[in-house]
């Protein structure tokens, strides 16, 4: 089957992204790696000794970065529906987020302990239709958040990436209520056409 002209441009804007280049030139797995990096520059999430999750983690750039800045002091837990090759430092669990099971299993991992800061990139299979997506997306960070009322400790923070559009301004809203301070952070590696932001919900509530 001929690749489509959106196909082809699609795979031309992402030879020539210069995020991309600097990828392989790092040792990053995705580009989506200087997303974190700018976010953790200008808001310092990431210390030694800290207990991080990561949903949504493959193909496993922000566990990358998490596990530097770590610098084998702490304990970054990586999810994902997908595989995701091992990386040093980082202890992974293949699974479903929003089945029971795989929770239960990344509860128990933690070993009674919550998480110090809880990151995720996650975003469902892209179908096409903006409704279908946008509720579908929506409906990951809804279940991160109830992942974080009983898993992230109180001072804690939360990263996540979101779509501007339908049931947006309702997490914004809940995040509002469940942090000191909620924030939006617009990364530059993150494309401009793109709807996504990223949410950070900085100190829970006790």
């Amino acid at each position: 089957m001929k690749p489509s002209k959106t196909s082809k441009a699609w795979m031309q804007e992402h030879l020539n992204d210069p995020y991309v280049k600097m990828a392989q030139k790092d040792g990053y797995r995705a580009r989506a790696a200087y997303k974190l990096l700018e976010i953790d520059e200008r808001d310092q999430l990431i210390r030694p000794g800290m207990l991080v999750v990561d949903l949504g983690a493959a193909p496993g750039s922000w566990s990358q970065v998490v596990a530097k800045r770590l610098n084998g002091q702490g304990r970054v837990i990586a999810l994902d529906i997908l595989p995701m090759t091992g990386i040093a430092g980082v202890e992974f669990i293949q699974g479903d987020f929003r089945e029971e099971s795989v929770l239960k299993t990344l509860e128990n991992s933690m070993q009674g302990k919550q998480a110090d800061l809880v990151i995720s990139d996650m975003a469902p299979n892209i179908s096409g239709i903006s409704v279908v997506d946008q509720a579908g997306a929506a409906y990951l960070t809804e279940l991160a958040l109830l992942f974080c009322q009983d898993w992230l400790k109180p001072g804690g923070n939360f990263l996540v990436k979101v779509f501007i559009g339908s049931g947006y301004e309702e997490i914004v809203s809940t995040m509002r209520t469940m942090f000191t301070k909620t924030v939006t952070r617009k990364p530059k590696a993150s494309r401009d056409r793109s709807s996504e932001v990223y949410l950070l919900g900085i100190n829970k509530k006790d």
